[in-house]
C-alpha cells in the first residue's frame, strides 16, 4: 500500500523546521521535516496546511511545490508531496509534543532522517545554499 504525505519545507532567515519522530513511530526517532498523511479526498495541498497547523503551530501564507519522492522501505512504500514554505504565520511549537528545531542549512545532511528525505536535503542545499 503506497502511503501519501505532504510535508512542508520551512524555511526562515537560512534555517530549516524539523521535528523529531515518536520512538514508536515508523522510522522512529529520526528527525523529519513536518507533515503527515494525506486524508482521503484531500488535496496534498490542504494536507500541507493542515498537517502544519497540527504539528507545529503555523500557518503557511506562501509556499510552492518542491519535489515528489516514492520510497519503499520494505514495510512500507511511501509517496512524499514536498513544498518550499518560505512565508507562514504563527511561532513553532510542538504541538504533538515531540521535540522540534530550526536547524541551519549547513546542518541537515548531519542530521540522523528517514532515507526518503535524503534526496530532498540535496536539492534543497542545492538550490538555497
Amino acid at each position: 500500500m503506497l502511503v501519501q504525505v505532504s510535508i512542508g519545507i520551512v524555511v526562515d532567515g537560512g534555517k530549516v523546521l524539523v521535528a523529531k519522530r515518536h520512538k514508536k513511530q515508523h522510522q522512529g526517532g529520526l528527525w523529519e521535516f513536518p507533515g503527515g498523511k494525506v486524508e482521503d479526498g484531500e488535496s496534498p495541498d490542504r494536507a500541507l496546511c493542515r498537517e502544519l497547523a497540527e504539528e507545529v503551530g503555523l500557518t503557511p501564507s506562501c509556499w510552492q511545490r518542491f519535489d515528489t519522492v516514492t520510497h519503499d522501505y520494505g514495510d512500507r512504500q511511501v509517496r512524499l508531496h514536498t513544498f518550499l514554505v518560505t512565508e507562514f504565520s504563527g511561532s513553532a511549537s510542538a504541538k504533538e509534543g515531540n521535540p522540534i528545531q530550526w536547524a541551519p542549512l549547513s546542518e541537515l545532511t548531519a542530521l540522523a532522517m528517514p532515507e526518503a528525505n535524503r534526496p530532498l536535503v540535496k536539492k534543497l542545499l542545492s538550490q538555497l545554499a
